[in-house]
């Protein structure tokens, strides 16, 4: 099927994209604090479960756009119903696995319940064979996540919440097995890339507000400025892949892998935000705190390396090579001696390194 390269990013799409700058907000608050000197399993399994369940949501409302998109008084009073209740679910969850996470499983039932009726309307609207495939997967998908999820919240035991995080495991895992439907109405791609680009700059920002306490009268120093630069030498890393090596103007692509590689990177930019926070705190546990910075640029990482398979230019195994050699030094070298100070310059040159070195190859290659 033909499909257009382009396609412009509504107003619409960005305003609904501000109620998930306050629930990245919300999510990541649950992973700030420290019990003991680390971050408990089950507050870790509440952030994953949280993150998914939004950013997945907000990844098939994305898709839904890039193919059937338009600015109908339909889709606009669906996306201000979407994002009514993921204010509600942004309030709907504790750290802990009690009665606010039914109410949690209800709401988040009911946004998979508006999403799949959106997929219904096309599907009931549509007389292409293919479009009817691909809808009829999606609601499907989005039918059975929404009714695991509101087993989850009316039986709030340990039976209906293991419903509920099954059906979310699989409805999240599933879209990826749809590319027999999605391949023949392919993504209008850079549409998809400008709009990840967007949610990854919201995570960035919630990294900028978590170092903001490094940067007050009394705590400014020069590691404030070592961890800006981290920041800013992670960011520049992120253009240089996703903006200058990569192939925008692709077609017949489903979008899979790039929507799932985004997650290595979400997760990652999570981790590196608590961790930079934490490597200063006297009551959290020094090597967990490099263990979960490390963590998380190594999954931010992977995620660029997956990247590589969009790219005009592809990425080589020295520039790789280079990636994780400069990781696993600075990992073993920060839990060696892991004192703040050089915790901070350790970071601070690895991902220098790696942002130069990833800079200095696209500039050859775009030269050459």
């Amino acid at each position: 099927m033909a499909k257009e390269i382009t396609k412009k990013v509504s107003l619409v799409e960005l305003f609904y994209d501000l109620v998930f700058v306050y629930m990245v907000s919300r999510a990541t608050g649950l992973i700030h604090h420290v019990h003991h000197g680390i971050i408990g399993l089950p507050t870790l399994g509440i952030f994953a479960l949280v993150m998914i369940i939004f950013i997945n949501s907000w990844m098939v409302q994305m898709v839904f756009t890039n193919r059937y998109g338009k600015s109908s008084i339909t889709n606009i009073i669906f996306s201000f119903i979407d994002m009514a209740i993921i204010l509600y679910m942004s309030n709907a969850f504790t750290a802990t696995f009690d009665r606010h996470l039914s109410t949690f499983f209800v709401a988040a039932g009911l946004l998979s319940l508006t999403l799949c009726l959106q997929y219904l309307i096309v599907y009931w609207q549509t007389k292409t064979q293919t479009d009817r495939q691909i809808t009829q997967a999606f609601s499907g998908i989005l039918a059975f996540r929404a009714m695991t999820l509101f087993v989850g919240g009316i039986f709030p035991n340990r039976i209906g919440i293991t419903i509920a995080l099954v059906g979310v495991l699989i409805s999240w895992i599933a879209p990826g097995f749809t590319g027999k439907y999605t391949r023949k109405h392919p993504i209008v791609f850079s549409h998809l890339l400008e709009r990840l680009t967007a949610l990854i700059i919201v995570m960035f920002g919630e990294t900028i507000i978590g170092i903001a306490d490094y940067f007050t009268r009394e705590s400014l120093s020069p590691q404030s400025i070592m961890i800006f630069i981290t920041v800013a030498a992670l960011f520049f890393t992120y253009i240089v892949e996703f903006d200058h090596l990569i192939d925008e103007y692709q077609t017949n692509q489903t979008g899979n892998l790039m929507i799932y590689l985004h997650y290595f990177i979400l997760f990652g930019l999570s981790l590196i935000t608590v961790a930079l926070k934490f490597i200063s705190e006297p009551e959290a546990h020094s090597d967990f705190s490099v263990g979960c910075l490390y963590l998380g640029l190594i999954l931010f990482y992977i995620g660029l390396i997956i990247a590589n398979y969009y790219n005009k230019i592809k990425v080589t195994k020295d520039v790789i090579a280079c990636f994780v050699i400069t990781t696993l030094l600075g990992l073993v070298f920060s839990l060696w001696k892991p004192t703040f100070t050089l915790i901070v310059v350790t970071i601070t040159i690895v991902v220098l390194i790696n942002a130069i070195v990833l800079t200095c190859f696209n500039i050859r290659n775009s030269n050459g």
